[in-house]
């Protein structure tokens, strides 16, 4: 039996005639679609957001420029839909870990070494504050029983003692810190709310708790002042919970109407999650990994009971489906890594805007097989590596190369590379099952399953069968259901995940190929040890070759 109750005849008012709209803040990009009551989108826009890189490992956006592109891509998708702003009962956000400060006035302040005020958001990439990430580890604090045993500069509190430390006259300053998607909900609602999903997983907010939030571990970590610095709430809020409805700015800004009900968000990962696995049962869960594959990749398992995992994120409880623990794999460069393969090499570059394709039909003709790289092999972690190793200093490593110059010397290197990202999910599943999953299927999303060369290759060296979703872009799919829910669409999260999602086509690993990802494998784990053994000669972290 689903864990989820059938939606009783008169109790959902979803239909063709009620509409809600999903916006999601990528790493470089705000969408939105917009969704009828069945989980038919009926369309999409998409506008680019502004990055700045003023140092190494610091990444920075602009809340201003954020919003900005939030309300562009509203307007567009509706008009496009071609649905009345009267017409539209709900609205929600997912966004990426990313962390935004104001002051008590509600204006940006800086997080950035520029001290530019417009920069006031940390992208959840900046590695910057990896040492406090490994101040935090070494507490010991039982907070890290709840994020793998290991914090991850990628989370919010070692993000915020780095601006503690180096931006004394700017933390001053601070009076609100919102994890993106918070923010979104703040800024569209005017309501101060803080979501399950995004306290639990980047903050450590425990939810299973009582006190959610651990005064002796902010004590411990130099944050006993974060509660009045960042404004914190006491209690966060589940995820599709009503936030309130839109201000009269917001909704003139966005083309909507102050009776749209704002939805509480989640993480652009958990929303994809939510659309993959919301329809599963829940005796089967342990069979089911949701892969959300773009920019970077995050591995989603859920369970009735909390299974912590060494170097994998959680558990975590209520961050994605109400009532379960949450286990999160990742890595943080995937698509990001085949980009990088495309503009480091001169080949690449000549490619232009068609590099991907070109490479990839040249692949298929060569044969996509594990084969195709010879000697090559790829460590894909150029932006170290999340799970299930949770060492922010581990680098690439490439492994045969020669001095061919060729385009198709470009095209095994990259295949080469995606290969060793599709092992390094195969590793991270690996870990999880010796925990007591039995995950055999993915239920993938995100840019790479929109790329069948990508959807084949991770089937072939994982060993698992890929389910695609029925609607191709699941992020904003379980964003839709958030909302749909905080409208009254439907009386529970659980009844919109399962009446609006739906799996598509299964793609099944070849037989074939399966000895051979195996020797791959098998020589990827070596990898692994041997770099580990040169880091400890070198004593510290090695770049990629």
């Amino acid at each position: 039996m689903s864990y989820f109750a059938p939606v009783r005849k008169g109790e959902t008012m979803a239909g063709q005639d009620a509409f809600v709209v999903a916006v999601d803040v990528g790493s470089a990009s705000a969408r939105a679609g917009v969704f009828d009551g069945t989980g038919r989108m009926l369309a999409r826009a998409t506008a680019s957001i502004l990055i700045n890189r003023p140092q190494a490992d610091h990444a920075e956006h602009s809340s201003a420029d954020i919003w900005s592109a939030v309300a562009t891509v509203t307007r567009r998708a509706l008009a496009e839909a071609g649905v009345t702003p009267a017409s539209v009962r709900g609205l929600s956000f997912d966004a990426t870990c990313s962390l935004a400060v104001f002051d008590a006035g509600g204006k940006p302040v800086t997080v950035s070494t520029s001290g530019d005020s417009s920069w006031n958001v940390v992208m959840w990439a900046d590695h910057r504050a990896t040492a406090e990430a490994e101040e935090i580890t070494a507490t010991g604090h039982r907070v890290l029983d709840y994020v793998g045993g290991v914090m991850s500069p990628e989370m919010e509190m070692p993000k915020l003692m780095w601006l503690k430390r180096h931006l004394p006259s700017a933390w001053q300053r601070y009076a609100r810190a919102f994890d993106l998607a918070d923010f979104l909900v703040w800024r569209a609602s005017g309501r101060t709310v803080a979501s399950e999903c995004t306290v639990t997983c980047k903050w450590g907010y425990l939810a299973h708790e009582a006190e959610g939030w651990q005064a002796d571990f902010l004590e411990r970590i130099g944050l006993d002042d974060l509660p009045q610095r960042g404004g914190l709430v006491r209690r966060a809020s589940p995820i599709g919970a009503r936030a309130g409805t839109l201000t009269r700015q917001a909704a003139d800004e966005l083309g909507l109407t102050t009776s749209v009900e704002v939805g509480v968000g989640l993480i652009d990962a958990h929303a994809g999650g939510l659309a993959l696995l919301g329809g599963q049962q829940v005796h089967d869960l342990d069979r089911h990994l949701a892969v959300i594959a773009g920019t970077s990749t995050c591995h989603m398992a859920a369970s009735s009971q909390p299974r912590p995992i060494a170097g994998v994120w959680g558990p975590y409880f209520g961050a994605m489906l109400p009532g379960l623990w949450l286990n999160e794999g990742g890595q943080s460069a995937t698509g990001a890594l085949l980009d990088h393969v495309l503009s480091w090499l001169a080949e690449g570059r000549a490619l232009g805007d068609a590099g991907h394709t070109r490479v990839q039909a040249r692949i298929a003709e060569l044969g996509a097989g594990p084969e195709l790289d010879g000697a090559l092999l790829v460590v894909p972690d150029f932006h170290g590596n999340r799970s299930p190793l949770a060492d922010p200093h581990a680098r690439g490593v490439i492994h045969g190369l020669t001095l061919d110059a060729s385009f198709d010397s470009l095209v095994r290197l990259y295949h080469a590379a995606a290969v060793g990202v599709a092992l390094g999910t195969r590793h991270i599943i690996d870990v999880m099952n010796a925990a007591g999953y039995r995950i055999d299927t993915l239920h993938l999303t995100g840019g790479h399953a929109r790329t069948p060369y990508l959807v084949q290759l991770t089937a072939d060296a994982t060993g698992c069968a890929i389910v695609l979703p029925q609607q191709e872009d699941g992020v904003l799919l379980g964003t839709s259901m958030v909302a749909a829910t905080a409208a009254g669409l439907y009386p529970s999260l659980q009844d919109a995940a399962r009446t609006m999602g739906g799996a598509g086509r299964v793609v099944r690993p070849q037989s074939a190929a399966r000895a051979a990802y195996d020797r791959r494998y098998r020589a990827f784990r070596l990898m692994l040890e041997q770099r580990a053994a040169v880091k400890a000669i070198l004593g510290g972290a090695h770049q990629a070759v």
